[in-house]
This record gives C-alpha cells, structure tokens and sequence, in this order.
C-alpha cells in the first residue's frame, strides 16, 4: 500500500489475529475534535462509528451535547447517537451489551467499526472481557445462593432499618476503602456496594480487591485488536476553544434545549440531565420563570410558557446579556455561562488525565496526534496534515501489521511500546498539604506530589515556618 494514499477498499477484519476481530477507537478530551476526526477518516476507510459519548447517546439536548448534525455526518452511519430515552440511566454494562452486537453487524458488512468517544470508561469496559459491575452482580448472585435460610444473615435490618435507601455515608462507616471508590451521587454503585454485602457478609473492598482489579483493562486480555489514536491538543488551546464553544452554543439556542427539560425538582444525578449545562443553568431559569410572578404558581406558568415560540428565550438570554443595564437576573446568566465553561475545562483535564493512566495503568498503546495548531488557526489544511492524515497512516499501519506506514511521531513511540507500572487502586493516600485531598493509588499519588499546584504549596508552608506537613 502506497503510504501517501492509505485509503483502502475491504476490511480485513482478522489480520492480526485469527480469533479477534480489529476495531479503531478514537479518544480525546471534550472540544479535541474526535468527531471531525471520524467523519474525515471516511475519505480513506469504508468505516462505520459507534459513539461512546455517556451524554450524547440520550434522545435532545443536540446542542448541548454537541452531537453532529446529519447534514455534517456525511453519509456516514453513525449508532448509538441519541437513541436512549433521557430519563433512562443508561450504564456501562447497557452500553456494552448494545455496542458488541453493533460491532459484529459493522465488521459482516466488511466495514470498520469506528468508536469514538470521551467516556473511558464506556471504551474499557467494551474493549475489555471483564467488567467490574458485571462482577459483583456474579457475586451477589453467588452469595445469594450460599446464604439461604439460617445461614443467610439480617444484617440489612440491624444496619440500614432507619433509612429509605442506602447512602454513600452508609457505605462510609461500613467499608470506607470502597467509599472512597464511588461518588457521594453515584447511588447506582452505592446501592450495589451495600446489597452485597448485606447479602454475603464480606465487604466490597475485600471481594473486589482479587483477580477482578487485576484483569480489568488489561491490553494482554481484550476482546477486539485495537488501534487506539488520541486527539490530542495543549490546555490553553483547549481551555480557548472551549470558552469559544459554549458561547457558540449559547447563540444557537442552548437555552432553550435546558428549559425544554427543566422542573423544579429535577434529579441532577440520572439521565441526560447530568451532562454539563443542565445543573448550571437551573437557578437562572428558576428566577427567569418566576419574576414578576407567585413562585406557588411556578407549574403553571412554565406550562405556558412552553407555548410561545421556541426562540424566545434565545432572543430573551441575548437581550439580557447585552443589556447596558446591570440586573440580578444578567449577573445570573453571565454566572451560569462562566460555570459552564469552568466545569467543561475540569472535564477536559479530568480526560486527560484519564487517557494517562490508561497508558500506564493498563499499558493501552495510544497514538497520540496533536490539533493545537489545527485549533488555533480552524485551518483545513492544517487539520488534515497534522490530524487526519497521520490518523489514517496509524490505521493503515495497523491493518496491515506494517510499521513502515507510521508517521514519524507515532512510529518512534511505538516501538518503545507502553510501560506499565504497578497500580493499586484501592491503595488510599491523603494530601495534608493540598486540604487533606485524598488521591488513589500509587501512580495518582506520584502525579499529584509532582504536580506544580502541590510543589508551590509545600514551598509556601515551609517559607511560613510550617514543617510538619508529610507529603
């Protein structure tokens, strides 16, 4: 294959091995472009993308989301993109079980399956033949049948008689290694922690610390032959675009896909409503729905409001935020607007730091190609000589097990291959310098105490004469 033109015809989906089909998987932080990157791959591979977005995989908030227009997809097949109902929480395991059979009816088409998304966790637990919430449903059953009549013990009565649902301070003050695991909204995993245990005795941390850890995600024990390509780009590159593109979102009627949905008691926690742009957005509607107005009658205003044109409170947020005059009601909007640019920049170094540890951690072999000059400069030409192009030789490479079609960058880190250090995540360490913040594992821990945040922190507290801080 002439490695100016990597396009190909047919897939051959058991080149690398004669058991495991081969996929292409595309990551990055939020704004990155993995999208666009997809599309254009089309030009040169017959390939069909799987989105493995946790929010753009829900039914409305297009805009919000980000989700691409048909008219840009190009003709390309797109699955999983907007197809789940969004009061439906739609898990790991949910999105595993819908994308394998995806998978296999793309690679019988001889088409290349495309994954494409910033949910990791989503792309492990698909990539990988393990999966941990899989594993304790293994074990809950297993231990259901263990523990029956007698032997069986009533530790949900003595425990948990005084409350309506298990609570992450339950989970807690009875096994707080597995706490620190989970996030205080995350009741999904609260709720399966605290059943296994009443059911079998043992605490979580304990049945989960064995072989489970060790395999999950493992490059040595995956299902598919992956080719895995990061977009990658600098964080002021980044933290510039993604200020851009929530303004952009904002002008194209971001306001309105938030108030289509909002209630008064809305659950932050399930659904589509956990993405970024509902929460912060729900004092300013609750004061824009209620000025003027008997907050008791709420409801039924909101009902009528839903009756005027839609755009009118996209024309209502410009004139409130170009207004000369300063109001509550402005200051609410520019806030809400600044909260959402804030919380997207700690998503986009949350991924990152993800996409890290996935080297490390798990030893993924990650091809990194960088779009901070694409960003900066919104360039074609840049875009597809510094993005698409090398894209397309790392994949051609790939599918035909041939290293001499890599780009330079990606061919030099290949050949060194990832280096896996020993991990522990359920290893605790606990950051007096930094607030008490508390970090998981060894590597976590050795990321945080180099960091330059730390490092000045500690300069700070021995410059005040304060010494006994251990880092």
């Amino acid at each position: 294959m002439d490695q100016e033109n990597p396009k190909i015809l047919k897939i051959n989906n058991n080149n690398n091995d004669q058991t495991k089909p081969s996929i292409v998987v595309i990551m990055g932080a939020t704004g990155s472009g993995k999208s666009r990157l997809a599309i254009d791959l089309s030009t040169y591979f017959p390939i069909e993308i799987i989105s493995a977005d946790s929010m753009q995989v829900y039914q409305g908030l297009d805009v919000l989301t980000n989700k691409v227009p048909v008219h840009e997809q190009k003709g390309v097949a797109h699955h999983l993109l907007g197809t789940i109902s969004p009061d439906v929480e739609f898990t790991v395991k949910d999105f595993r079980d819908k994308a394998i059979p995806l998978i296999d009816d793309i690679l019988s088409r001889d088409h290349l399956p495309v994954i494409v998304g910033g949910t990791n966790y989503y792309i492990q637990s698909l990539v990988s033949p393990f999966l941990l919430d899989e594993s304790m449903e293994d074990m809950d059953e297993n231990c259901s049948r263990e523990l029956t009549g007698d032997k069986r013990p009533d530790l949900e009565t003595e425990l948990y008689r005084e409350t309506s649902r298990y609570t992450h301070d339950c989970l807690q003050e009875l096994d707080p290694v597995a706490a620190s695991r989970i996030h205080p909204n995350d009741h999904r995993k609260i709720n399966q922690y605290l059943s296994l245990y009443t059911r079998s005795g043992v605490l979580p941390s304990k049945l989960l610390r064995g072989k489970a850890m060790e395999n999950w995600g493992r490059v040595d024990n995956v299902r598919y032959n992956c080719c895995f390509i990061c977009v990658d780009a600098s964080i002021p590159v980044l933290d510039e675009y993604v200020g851009q593109r929530v303004d952009c979102m904002v002008a194209a009627g971001l306001l309105n896909e938030v108030y289509d949905i909002y209630n008064l008691n809305m659950d932050y926690t399930r659904g589509l409503r956990q993405a970024i742009g509902v929460r912060e957005f729900g004092e300013f509607l609750r004061v824009y729905l209620s000025e003027d107005r008997d907050n008791n009658d709420m409801e039924s205003m909101q009902k009528m409001s839903r009756n005027k044109p839609n755009n009118i409170l996209k024309e209502d947020a410009s004139a409130i935020l170009h207004s000369h005059m300063d109001s509550p009601l402005k200051t609410l909007l520019a806030d809400s607007i600044e909260n959402v640019k804030a919380n997207t920049r700690r998503l986009v170094r949350r991924q990152k730091r993800r996409l890290n540890r996935l080297q490390a951690l798990f030893g993924w072999d990650i091809h990194f190609v960088d779009a901070t000059d694409s960003l900066l400069c919104f360039s074609e030409s840049s875009w597809f000589m510094n993005v698409v192009d090398p894209s397309a030789k790392i994949i051609s490479s790939y599918l035909n097990k041939d290293k001499s079609l890599l780009p330079y960058s990606a061919a030099s880190n290949g050949t060194k291959g990832p280096k896996v250090i020993q991990r522990d995540l359920w290893m605790q360490h606990i950051c007096k310098a930094c607030g008490n913040r508390v970090l998981r594992g060894d590597h976590e821990w050795e990321q945080h105490i180099q960091g330059r945040g730390h490092r000045k922190r500690i300069c700070s507290l021995r410059k005040a004469g304060i010494l006994c801080i251990e880092q």
